[in-house]
This record gives structure tokens, sequence and C-alpha cells, in this order.
């Protein structure tokens, strides 16, 4: 894939599937509006998770059409395995920041029902990753995502980068 064409690519896909799941849904929800319970300190870590998961996976999105030659879409995979940035301290940091997007925006709003969302959500992950994108990633990469999964754990990030 062209670099244009990914990048084009990953912002479209970066509005339909994350700008739904981690946007509009958390709009439906709180409507953006503060909740009585809004506590000064639960707004700033609320707002620090969403800052901290903007940069994530915007930087993310960006590093897979530049790196891997493709899109996050799974109809428009990488070409190659993207193990710099934040790959190289988790394995899925696009997942890790749109679940810290929307539990930011339930500490920001003081809202019990995007908690549930955002368990929700993780969950509903997990279940993608390991059963279709780890196995598809491994028959497409073969050894080097191996030794990757050896060193770079799912969802905790390292505290040092991986420098396979």
């Amino acid at each position: 894939m062209a670099r244009n064409e990914a990048l084009i690519g990953s912002a479209a896909f970066l509005l339909v599937a994350p700008g739904t799941v981690a946007g509009l849904v958390p709009w439906f929800i709180t409507h953006w509006r503060f909740g009585d319970d809004a506590h000064v300190n639960l707004m700033v870590a609320g707002g620090v998770l969403i800052v901290a998961g903007l940069a994530v996976l915007l930087e993310s999105f960006v590093r897979f059409a530049l790196r891997g030659g493709g899109t996050p879409a799974p109809l428009a995979p990488t070409a190659h395995l993207v193990v710099t940035g934040a790959y190289r301290y988790v394995r899925n940091p696009m997942y890790v920041a749109v679940v810290a997007l929307i539990f930011g925006q339930a500490l920001l709003f003081a809202n019990a029902g995007l908690i549930a969302y955002g368990i929700t959500i993780a969950f509903a992950f997990h279940v993608f990753v390991v059963g279709y994108e780890e196995k598809r990633l491994e028959r497409e990469f073969g050894e080097d995502y191996a030794r990757y999964c050896a060193n770079v754990r799912r969802w905790r990030p390292r505290l040092t980068p991986w420098r396979g």
C-alpha cells in the first residue's frame, strides 16, 4: 500500500472505529456533562488518561501507516510487523489507548455507565485479540511475532522499551 493511501485509510479508520467506540458512544452515555459526584482530583486523573490515550492512539495510527505500510483496519493490514514506538512497551497500544480514553471520560464526567462500558469494551478487545488477531499475526509474521510476544506483554506496558 502506498504511503498516502495508508495515511488516508488509517485516518478514516481512526474516525470510524475508535471515533465511535471512544467518542460517539461515550457522548451518548454522558452527553459530556459532568456528574454531580465529580471531584477535581478524579477529573484531573481523567484528563491525564484522555490526553495520554489520545497521544498513544494517534502515534500508533501514524506509525502503522508510515512503518507498517498499511492501516489498523483488518481489511487493509500492515505489510510489516510494527514493533517500534509505543509497540516497544505493549503489544496492543491502540486498544490500551481506547480503553484509557473511555475510563478517562468516566473519571472526568463521574459516570458509572462509562465504567461499565469500558469494562465491556476491554473484554471485547481481549476476545478479539486472543481469538483472531494474534493468530493472524502469528501466521503472517511467524518467528518474528513469536519473539516479540515473548518479550512484550499483551496489555500491561513494560517499564523499559524492548529493543528486539
